[in-house]
């Protein structure tokens, strides 16, 4: 009996030492990204800017090309708008979510697919600008954001 009545005991002090220390990584102190070693500016492009959308549609043809032996590319953009900005938190890489219409060629006219976007400040060629991630509903063909660009929205 009292072999049982030790191992409760240890059990209940490891658990409020645990609790104590979740709380304790819960309440740390939030430093936005731009207070760190190498800050970040906060400053990103708009969802509607032509740099942005061109990443996206010669990325697009280039993989349907390369991977898909498809010649299907975007002919264009519309609706483009902010999803959400920084929804992550302040401490994580400033980002931007987005979403468009895309009408991609050799389709019905006035068909259009979702386009979620997100553009990360410092995600571009080796750490320098910004980098743009992106999923074209109906042409993510190997899951990479299943289901349905579920998984690139913030």
């Amino acid at each position: 009996m009292a072999t049982r009545t030790k191992f409760l005991v240890a059990g209940v002090l490891c658990l409020s030492g645990l609790a104590a220390m979740t709380m304790a990584v819960a309440a740390r102190p939030v430093l936005p990204a731009e207070q760190r070693d190498r800050p970040y500016t906060g400053i990103l492009p708009s969802c509607a800017d032509a740099d942005v959308l061109a990443t996206i549609s010669s990325r697009f043809q280039q993989k349907e090309s390369e991977y898909w032996n498809s010649d299907r590319h975007i002919i264009g953009f519309s609706h483009m708008h902010q999803a959400g900005f920084r929804t992550n938190g302040a401490d994580y890489i400033p980002r931007r979510y987005c979403t468009a219409w895309a009408q991609i060629d050799n389709e019905r006219p006035h068909h259009h697919h979702l386009v979620v976007y997100s553009i990360g400040e410092g995600l571009g060629w080796l750490g320098y600008n910004y980098g743009v991630e992106w999923c074209v509903t109906g042409y993510d063909r190997n899951h990479a954001y299943a289901p349905w660009c579920h998984a690139a929205r913030h």
